[in-house]
């Protein structure tokens, strides 16, 4: 049987070059009055990660043994099935052995159970699909693919016919694809340790845990494999970090929400769910901590939207006037925008995936993302405080008019941008596969040898250079250790990973979109939708003049069938 095997490789090229005209970013971090003499370092392989042996996706078998199968009379023969089990090929029989290999994939494996006679196999896959016929002589054992187009339950029935003997034997089963699919949420609130909603009323203790409601609540069906949440903590009195995982499974070492004391910091995940619907939110911290979480949509295996990865596109600005008004957004105003049928985000998507950030807010509040001609939502996206520059993902429904909400939750005005990093749709091919959360890149760590990532330089990793299949992945950024102010840009690498091995690659363009923001010794999570382009190489830029460490933390993927 074959399976996906992402192999990670990583490679880290420094510069200290100028800025390249025409940025458009949060916020420009301040050139030092003295920049060394810049030249790109050498590129600096790290060892490989095998995400099919360390994070390896949900890829179930399925079987049917000997004993299902139903022997009939081919048509035209005489005395019936019961005459033909006495007649001949009395042990005719079908084992049936199937594994999922990709979102949408599987490997069949028949061994056929026969006397020495010439045989007809089909394999009918239960899609409408022509059947896969091919011939046998007595037991053997026969290998067969397929990928299924849409998601879904699938009956995989296979025949085996022996003419001379005029009989025929019949077994199937029942798969389901691997891949999961998502649905639109209208932002709601499932969690509050504040007020009880969720959970028993009261602050998360130290190193302790709480448990959220998804599958089976409110609109949720049971049964949905993962979820996209925008968790935030608040009442930190001490430094920390949340983890989100299945509830059920051990608890992994990668974080979702990094704080401080003092700090209310959201983030999104996207997290799987457990067997009985719950996800669960660690407590890393010293001190004890309130939670939220609020839903925008989860994943299932049934057909839904698949979802289609952008280099990050620049859709509001309101210091250019860009997709909207020209200006701050004033306290606790509103204003649309319009994402469907502009700047190749076609009409008819179900949900987008956004990096959202707030710069220069007079006082402190939230910012909250929702459907156009929706209801103002009591959840929040943005957690911010006077001065500040923070961005947060978010994966919100579009209204019907293909228009979203956003709306300033404080009495002051604040500038907003808006990057689209991609979109859900039915017509959209590619399905989200989780993972076990895995840690990828941690420049603090002793065996990465190339210490913190340089100013203006990129750090650039194959994720998926050798699968062309797939689409992006889900990652978590964090950045920690920060000598200045500044931001991180993730975005595909436009050289293959030949090119790096032979040193012939280009400099890739510097991005214009940003993906958190920073100042001088803050740690900063947020979670990145990143495409994977042409060759399956993410890179991760430093845009700032200092020095900072990056941790990143894979927790999916999206896969086209």
């Amino acid at each position: 049987m074959r399976s996906r095997r992402l192999v990670i490789s990583v490679a880290v090229i420094a510069a200290t070059i100028g800025l390249a005209p025409g940025i458009a970013q949060a916020a420009e971090p301040v050139a030092p009055g003295a920049v060394a003499p810049g030249a790109v370092a050498p590129g600096v392989g790290a060892p490989g990660v095998d995400l099919a042996k360390v994070a390896a996706p949900d890829l179930k078998t399925y079987n049917s043994p000997a004993e299902r199968s139903v022997r009939t009379a081919l048509p035209g023969a005489k005395g019936g099935a019961a005459a033909q089990q006495a007649a001949g090929n009395p042990d005719l029989a079908l084992v049936l052995n199937a594994a999922a290999t990709t979102a949408h994939a599987f490997d069949l494996e028949t061994s056929v159970i026969s006397a020495d006679s010439a045989l007809k196999v089909t394999v009918d896959w239960g899609d409408g699909s022509s059947p896969d016929g091919m011939d046998a002589y007595g037991s053997t054992t026969l290998k067969s693919s397929h990928t299924y187009a849409r998601l879904g339950q699938y009956t995989v029935k296979v025949t085996v016919a022996d003419p001379a003997n005029q009989a025929e034997v019949v077994n199937e089963f029942q798969v389901m694809t691997a891949g999961s699919d998502f649905v639109a949420h209208t932002p709601t609130r499932l969690l509050d340790t504040r007020d009880g909603t969720g959970a028993v009323r009261g602050k998360v203790p130290a190193y302790g845990s709480t448990r959220v409601k998804v599958g089976g609540s409110g609109a949720i069906p049971e049964g949905v494999t993962a979820v996209a949440l925008n968790v935030t903590v608040t009442n930190t009195t001490s430094a920390g970090h949340i983890t989100a995982f299945a509830e059920g499974t051990e608890r992994p070492t990668t974080s979702n929400v990094n704080f401080e004391a003092g700090q209310s910091v959201p983030n999104l995940v996207i997290v799987p769910v457990g067997k009985n619907g719950h996800v669960e939110l660690a407590n890393r911290g010293a001190e004890s901590v309130d939670l939220i979480a609020d839903v925008t949509g989860y994943f299932t295996r049934a057909d839904a939207a698949g979802y289609t990865p952008m280099t990050p596109v620049r859709f509001v600005d309101t210091r250019e006037g860009l997709g909207t008004t020209r200006g701050r957004l004033a306290g606790q105003q509103t204003f649309g925008t319009k994402i469907s049928g502009l700047r190749a985000v076609p009409e008819g998507i179900t949900a987008v995936a956004l990096n959202v950030t707030v710069t220069g807010p007079g006082e402190a509040g939230h910012l909250s993302v929702f459907p156009g001609g929706g209801n103002v939502p009591i959840t929040s996206n943005l957690n911010f405080t006077a001065g500040q520059t923070i961005a947060n993902a978010v994966i919100v429904p579009v209204g019907p008019d293909g228009t979203i909400n956003i709306r300033n939750g404080s009495w002051a005005g604040t500038d907003v941008i808006v990057d689209v990093v991609g979109y859900y749709s039915a017509d959209s091919k590619a399905a989200y596969m989780g993972l076990r959360p895995v840690r990828l890149l941690d420049t603090r760590d002793p065996r990465w040898t190339q210490g913190p990532m340089l100013g203006r330089g990129y750090i650039w990793q194959a994720l998926s250079a050798d699968e062309p299949g797939i689409a992006g992945y889900v990652l978590n950024t964090t950045v920690t250790n920060t000598a200045g102010a500044g931001f991180l840009s993730v975005a595909p690498d436009p050289n293959t990973r030949e090119q790096y091995r032979q040193g012939r690659q280009v400099f890739p363009e510097r991005p214009t979109a940003s993906t958190l923001n920073w100042t001088a010794g803050k740690t900063v999570p947020n979670l990145v939708q990143a495409g994977s382009g042409k060759n399956g190489i993410v890179d991760f830029w430093n845009q700032g003049w200092d020095k900072t460490d990056l941790v990143v933390d894979i927790f999916g993927y999206y896969e086209s069938n």
